[in-house]
């Protein structure tokens, strides 16, 4: 292929010679390299630890999820492409947080895993997982609570296609990742309004048609 690369017309020279050096490198490469190249049309994938014994490696790219405490609604979700450290993505998640809230401040407080062990954020109290010291009793139930989002990522995963991406390149890893949220904060907002309608008997397909309208022409539901 190389040597009949010249008869391609010249825009077709250009993405073979791209496959062609991806090929070259995967052949190339060694099982104890660095940087290696996991995925020969998407770059941009690498191998992420996870340390479990399931699952003790994933392949793709990494996403930072924030959620409420109390609600679990999705206030960021944000792709991180290089497999970074995850104590080194706090900040910009936290930046995506007062983006997507419209306050444009970061949270007083965030209850991360251990992962995040070491950092430190200017006016941001940070409290981990299996965190004793100076630990409240509310402080506590709050770092349990931390655990919620766990299943909230699975079911992401499973229910929400968090789990394979279908969109090209590090623009669609990052669009995929915000839709990801936007459908999970959807699916608890209609699981809300079902249980309402539930509670007060209401129909559920007039709930809901009442509710576009109210979208559509923002104004004040009768009763």
């Amino acid at each position: 292929m190389q040597r009949q690369l010249h008869k391609l017309p010249e825009q077709a020279q250009v993405k073979v010679q791209e496959l062609l050096q991806r090929t070259g490198r995967i052949l190339s490469q060694r099982k104890h390299d660095k940087n290696k190249l996991y995925a020969l049309h998407a770059s941009e994938v690498k191998c992420i630890a996870k340390g479990k014994a399931r699952t003790p490696y994933e392949f793709g790219v990494k996403v930072s999820v924030a959620t409420t405490l109390r609600e679990g609604l999705v206030v960021s979700m944000r792709s991180m492409p290089g497999n970074p450290y995850d104590g080194h993505t706090l900040a910009q998640t936290l930046e995506q947080v007062g983006i997507v809230t419209g306050s444009d401040i970061m949270p007083g407080t965030v209850i991360v895993d251990k992962g995040y062990r070491g950092v430190e954020i200017d006016g941001v109290r940070i409290l981990r997982s299996g965190q004793r010291r100076g630990m409240t009793r509310t402080l506590r139930a709050m770092i349990k609570r931390r655990s919620a989002i766990e299943p909230m990522i699975g079911h992401m995963k499973m229910d929400g296609r968090l789990g394979r991406n279908p969109l090209k390149g590090a623009l669609g890893d990052a669009l995929h990742a915000v839709l990801c949220g936007a459908g999970h904060n959807l699916r608890l907002i209609l699981a809300a309004l079902r249980l309402y309608c539930a509670r007060f008997k209401l129909p559920w397909a007039v709930a809901l048609a009442r509710l576009v309208l109210h979208l559509r022409s923002p104004q004040p539901l009768a009763p």
